[in-house]
């Protein structure tokens, strides 16, 4: 079991890392793969940092959006609905 601690312990290489990214630049499979990288427990500890701050980004980040849809969606309705004649 110590190796196996040893082995998530060590730096990633640039290869571990561009692999890494590509894997990312999949649609849907890079998004299921953080998932699998935070919270596996054989994972590397640096992949599975970097990942669980992935999803913590992403997740303000669709926050905000859906905030902002919401806030600018009811601005637009009240302008609309404020400039109809009859």
């Amino acid at each position: 079991m110590n190796e196996l601690d040893n082995s998530n312990q060590k730096p990633m290489s640039v290869k571990d890392w561009l692999i890494t990214l590509l894997i990312m630049a999949i649609p849907l499979v890079g998004f299921i793969m953080l998932f699998v990288y935070a919270f596996s427990d054989t994972e590397n500890v640096n992949r599975k940092n970097w990942a669980k701050a992935q999803l913590i980004v992403l997740a303000v980040v669709i926050g905000l959006v859906i905030l902002f849809g919401v806030l600018f969606g009811a601005i637009f309705a009240s302008a609309l609905a404020g400039s109809q004649s009859y």
